[in-house]
């Protein structure tokens, strides 16, 4: 056994003895009447509003009521300060066993750091300058078993962080702060699109063909039909048919699901929002993306300028560039790339260092130099446009050259952040991209490629041309806030299952 596993096997031993501790004083505390946990506590206000609300200037005794975590406690002699937490912020308690008499000043100092208590109380500035609720009352709601993370060491194992993600959020505010960021982005996101004339809607996530996508799906079994069924990879078809139906501007703003590895910037849950608009192209979708983006910064951060680790900073003042696809690739792999023979382009990237090959049909090659040597430079933000039009089956061409789309991929901070499309409206063309696509997976989980007749069928009836986007919620979130990992702005990331994680039940 290691050093690291005698820490580890001393702190869980200390851990378990606490716990016993704490269980004989939950039993103690019933035993005299006391409920360990708790009763309901109506009308707390939060900490952050009951010290906004202080006046220094009254004289007449300022009432406070609050509830939430014991995170400091100090007893001195005959008094007690302690600080409590709640999602707003913090506030020290004062405790005099003269004011509240010997049983309950008794009963206070048997509490312990991590349980939930409510206080009535009065507002007072201490001579260190610290605004203090002096408790007239209170009552234990809920007993803490288990002990907290230590103040100054707290949750230094990141896997931790992500399996226990409620101590994470205890001890660290700066994960807390993240996740009040995440919502308040999607708070703004569901305002700006609503000012805009966007309707948000809800399409099936459970779906007989998973479409919209080139991804692997999970697989189900819905009993009630005998069928197999498909967690949805993207919801675009659905809401296509939306646009057929006559509404002109949709969004969709919840979860996908694919059925791929995970790493810093997949997960195998995620938020997407997808957004159409009829009669508008992809240049209409980049401008709503990057007066997006932009007015969340403003309105959430006040900023435009975004830190990213040491030395990083994303500007996102706009406009933003635009470069054609073909144009980033010729300079990182030459001008003259597209007109070399394939073998020669073949041995020119496997030079770079690039994992080709021969076999490989010619626009992977060309992609694998995007993705692998250019994406990940692209830090500012930048549309990249028309792309080869193998890579998305679902948009128009470019009017001027059939081999592309009228497409963009927005990158910033080398990842992409939101596709865009001039949507494809061809009901014809659509069938024969769809069979090409199927074509490539060739008989490999058959069912879950085949072509959507539904959906052709409501192309069919005519859908007016239009602008398409999907947003990749998570990776936008790490944008802004920062965060370098999509599990830091996921409350509850995937992980491997790890049994040994959980803590013992109670015997």
């Amino acid at each position: 056994m290691n050093t690291e596993d005698i820490e580890n096997k001393e702190v869980q031993e200390k851990t378990e003895d606490i716990f016993a501790q704490r269980v004989a004083k939950s039993e103690a505390l019933a035993a005299e009447g006391v409920n360990p946990f708790g009763e309901r506590f109506d009308d707390a206000c939060l900490i952050e509003k009951i010290k906004l609300s202080h006046k220094p200037e009254c004289d007449s005794e300022q009432p406070g009521r609050a509830a939430g975590r014991i995170t400091a406690f100090r007893l001195m002699g005959k008094s007690i300060f302690a600080d409590i937490r709640d999602s707003s912020g913090k506030i020290q308690l004062y405790i005099q066993k003269d004011h509240l008499g010997e049983e309950s000043f008794g009963l206070f100092k048997r509490l312990d750091i991590g349980d939930i208590i409510g206080v009535d109380g009065a507002l007072f500035i201490t001579k260190m300058g610290e605004l203090t609720l002096k408790v007239h009352s209170y009552k234990l709601l809920s007993k803490s078993l288990r002990p907290l993370p230590e103040k100054w060491h707290g949750l230094t194992d990141i896997e931790q962080r992500y399996r226990q993600r409620y101590l994470d959020l205890i001890v660290n505010e700066k994960s807390r702060d993240v996740f009040k960021n995440r919502f308040a982005i999607i708070r703004e996101i569901r305002r700006f699109l609503e000012t805009k004339g966007f309707t948000e809607v809800e399409t099936p996530m459970l779906q007989p063909i998973p479409g919209g996508a080139s991804a692997n799906p999970f697989k189900t079994f819905y009993e009630a039909l005998n069928h197999t069924m498909y967690m949805r990879i993207a919801p675009e078809l659905y809401l296509k048919r939306l646009l057929v139906g006559g509404f002109e501007k949709v969004f969709e703003l919840n979860r996908n699901f694919r059925n791929e590895g995970m790493s810093r910037r997949h997960n195998p849950e995620f938020t997407m929002m997808e957004i159409y608009q009829a009669y508008g192209d992809c240049r209409t979708m980049m401008d709503l993306v990057e007066e997006l983006i932009t007015t969340i910064a403003m309105n959430v951060f006040g900023t435009l300028k975004i830190e990213h680790g040491e030395g990083k900073t994303i500007d996102l003042t706009r406009p933003w560039r635009r470069a054609p696809y073909k144009e980033l690739v010729m300079e990182k792999m030459g001008a003259d790339w597209f007109d070399i023979s394939f073998s020669d382009r073949v041995k020119r990237a496997r030079e770079a260092k690039l994992d080709v090959n021969d076999k490989m049909p010619d626009y992977e090659v060309t992609n694998e130099v995007y993705e692998k040597l250019i994406e990940n430079t692209l830090v500012q933000p930048a549309f990249v446009t028309r792309l080869p039009a193998q890579l998305v089956p679902l948009a128009k061409k470019c009017a001027d050259d059939p081999t592309l789309v009228d497409v963009f991929e927005l990158e910033i901070n080398g990842q992409e952040i939101a596709p865009g499309y001039s949507e494809l409206n061809d009901p014809i063309e659509q069938r024969r991209r769809f069979q090409e696509q199927l074509q490539i997976h060739g008989e490999e989980d058959a069912a879950a490629h085949k072509v959507d007749e539904d959906f052709l069928t409501s192309l069919e009836y005519g859908m007016p041309p239009a602008g398409g986007m999907g947003i990749g919620i998570d990776r936008l979130v790490m944008l802004l806030t920062g965060a370098e990992s999509i599990r830091d702005v996921i409350l509850f990331p995937q992980l491997r299952p790890k049994a040994a994680s959980q803590p013992a039940p109670v015997q």
